[in-house]
């Protein structure tokens, strides 16, 4: 008889930002299927999800992953329920409207290394600063890369486990790093990412280093971090009319509030219109232009306005799930009249 170790991953019910939990349960002869995965209980009155007079949540799993970390080890993202089997109001995943995947999200997760010890960015020296932005965007070399063996060790364990991500990068700050995600389906583009950001927590935990997903943990002149979400349907992948992109990007003017509500706590230290940012109270789209609120890729343009757009609003610390959903809801209410053969 063997046995596997099934870490069952979930969202706690912190407010305004939910954290990662994990518990280990082991299975004799599991097959390696996510249908055997069992559906199972925690203590919702230590997470914020329920009281101690009726405390049981259900874990459903929802995506299976491998654990290269561990041997016979398996990583399971799970939704969380109610005990009668409803999603929980914490369970963000549940409200995607996607059935049939026709939305595509690329997530690009930006975050810093943190040292505990200093409680400042890997690279930043005990007092005072390191030497201004500019050096540190994919930079190379021990005075412009921090933390690298942690990033290259993440990445080695994200394409051994299945998840489908797409590269990394050093990023504008000292210290700061991101990786892309891409899925087909909102709800699978949220799994890898969680999935992602589990398996960078656990490979920094063996560092003694931290994880910070706070979209603007250095105050002055430093770069914040976002998870620009890039994003199509088949509406935009088979547009070719740039008429078409117009009304897309438009849909987005009368609920910008929505949106921000949903891209991330404390998102207005990071969207002042400085740092490769458009004000969090604005909106606007434009062509290659990073300072705006949706940005229109140039391969797009050069496609024959047939590809994707970019909304650089949502913070490091957004929820993926809720990015998604939210950008589903509003791209999905737009109407168009084409004589175009558009799935």
């Amino acid at each position: 008889m063997s046995k596997s170790k099934l870490e069952y991953i979930w969202l706690d019910g912190y407010k305004p930002t939910q954290n990662l939990r994990a518990k280990t349960k082991l299975v004799d002869n599991f097959s390696g299927n996510l249908e055997d995965c069992p559906i199972w209980s925690f203590d919702g009155s230590s997470t914020q999800q329920a009281v101690g007079g009726s405390s049981d949540c259900l874990l459903k799993p929802v995506s299976l992953f491998n654990d290269p970390d561990r041997r016979n080890g398996y990583l399971v993202m799970c939704e969380v329920l109610n005990a009668d089997g409803t999603p929980h109001e914490s369970n963000a995943r549940a409200t995607i409207e996607d059935d049939d995947d026709d939305f595509w999200f690329g997530y690009e997760q930006e975050y810093f290394l943190w040292d505990p010890e200093t409680d400042k960015p890997l690279g930043f020296p005990v007092s005072g600063y390191p030497e201004p932005q500019g050096p540190y965007y994919c930079g190379v070399g021990a005075k412009n890369a921090y933390g690298r063996e942690i990033v290259e060790e993440h990445l080695d364990l994200c394409i051994d486990a299945g998840i489908n991500i797409e590269g990394i990068n050093a990023e504008v700050a000292a210290g700061q790093w991101e990786f892309q995600i891409f899925a087909k389906g909102g709800r699978a583009a949220g799994d890898h990412t969680w999935v992602g950001r589990y398996l960078l927590e656990r490979t920094a935990e063996k560092y003694g280093v931290s994880v910070e997903l706070h979209c603007k943990p250095v105050k002055g002149d430093w770069n914040g971090s976002g998870m620009h979400a890039n994003f199509s349907n088949s509406l935009l992948r088979n547009a070719g009319d740039k008429a078409i992109y117009d009304k897309v990007c438009e849909a987005f003017i009368p609920v910008i509030k929505e949106h921000i509500d949903a891209y991330g706590p404390e998102n207005h230290l990071r969207l002042t219109g400085l740092h490769e940012t458009q004000a969090i109270d604005e909106f606007s789209y434009g062509i290659s232009d990073r300072g705006a609120s949706i940005r229109i890729p140039i391969a797009t343009v050069e496609n024959d306005w047939k590809g994707w757009l970019e909304d650089r609003r949502p913070n490091s610390a957004a929820d993926p799930y809720k990015v998604a959903s939210i950008i589903i809801k509003t791209v999905s209410n737009v109407k168009v009249n084409t004589t175009a053969d558009i799935a």
